[in-house]
C-alpha cells in the first residue's frame, strides 16, 4: 500500500541551523499520525515541508507515492491544512468566510453543505451569521476545521488543531477526526498534547530537536498509554 504521506531522511536547515535532521516517517491511508513534541521541535515545519512551502535540504517527503518536490500543485490539491492560527475575516461571517476560502480552491459547495460541516464541529446556529470578529478564539477554530473538512481532500495535515477548544469540543473533535479516519482519510496532526495525540492517534512520533527520537503505537482495540509517552516527552524535554 502507498502511504499517504511519507518523509524519508527528511533534513531541512535554514540560516545555518539545523531545523530538522534524519526524519522518517509514514502515515497511510485511514490512519492518525500525531507528532509530538515542544516548541521549536520542528513540527510546523515538517508540515510545511508537505505543502511545498520549505524545500529539503536532504531527503524528501511524498504525498501518495510522488515527491513533492516534482509535482507542488498536485500534492497541495491532495491536502487541506490548518494552521494554528487561522486567518479568518473579521468583517465577514461564518458562511461568508468559508464560501470565499473555498472559492479560492475552485470549490463550490451548497450552504446546507457549510451548515452540515458546521454542525460537525458544534458551531451555534445562531452565531453562524454574525461577523466573524464577534468569535471567541474557540468558535475561530471551530469555523476553520469546517473549512479544511469542507475541503473534501483525502489528507488532512493539523497544526495545534484544539487550541483554544474547550474540554468537551476537543472529545467531539477527536471523535470527528476518528470517524474521518474510519472514512479512509489520513491526518497527520502536530501537537504538544500529550494526552490528545494518545487519545486520537494510530501511531504517536516524538520530535526532539528536529529529531524523530521516539515512536509510540496503539495496541489493537486499545489507545496509546499516555504515561508512557508523556515520561518519554518529559525526559526528552528535560535532557
Amino acid at each position: 500500500m502507498i502511504p499517504a504521506l511519507e518523509a524519508r531522511s527528511l533534513s531541512l536547515v535554514r540560516d545555518g541551523t539545523t531545523v530538522l535532521e534524519d526524519v522518517s516517517f509514514t502515515v497511510a491511508p485511514g490512519e492518525i499520525y500525531a507528532l509530538l513534541g515542544g516548541n521549536g521541535a520542528g513540527k510546523s515545519t515538517t508540515l510545511l515541508t508537505f505543502l511545498g512551502f520549505l524545500a529539503p535540504s536532504c531527503g524528501s517527503v511524498l504525498v501518495n507515492g510522488r515527491a513533492v518536490a516534482e509535482d507542488v500543485d498536485g500534492a497541495r490539491s491532495a491536502i487541506a491544512y490548518l494552521p494554528e492560527a487561522a486567518s479568518l475575516y473579521g468583517h465577514l461571517d461564518a458562511y461568508e468566510n468559508l464560501g470565499y476560502f473555498l472559492d479560492l480552491a475552485a470549490r463550490k459547495v451548497s450552504r446546507a453543505a457549510m451548515d452540515e460541516a458546521l454542525d460537525q464541529v458544534a458551531l451555534p446556529r445562531e452565531a453562524r451569521g454574525r461577523r466573524m470578529q464577534s468569535y471567541s478564539k474557540g468558535m475561530r477554530q471551530k469555523t476553520a476545521i469546517a473549512l479544511a473538512l469542507l475541503r473534501d481532500t483525502p489528507i488532512l495535515l493539523l497544526d495545534e488543531p484544539t487550541s483554544g477548544l474547550d474540554p468537551v469540543a476537543i472529545d467531539e473533535f477527536h471523535d470527528m477526526l476518528k470517524g474521518l479516519a474510519d472514512a479512509g482519510r489520513s491526518v497527520l496532526m502536530v501537537t504538544h498534547d500529550v494526552y490528545g495525540a494518545c487519545q486520537v492517534a494510530d501511531r504517536v512520533g516524538l520530535l526532539r530537536g528536529g529529531r524523530l527520537v521516539g515512536s509510540f503505537e496503539a495496541a489493537a482495540g486499545e489507545r496509546i498509554d499516555t504515561e508512557t509517552v508523556h515520561a518519554a516527552f518529559a525526559a526528552r524535554e528535560a535532557a
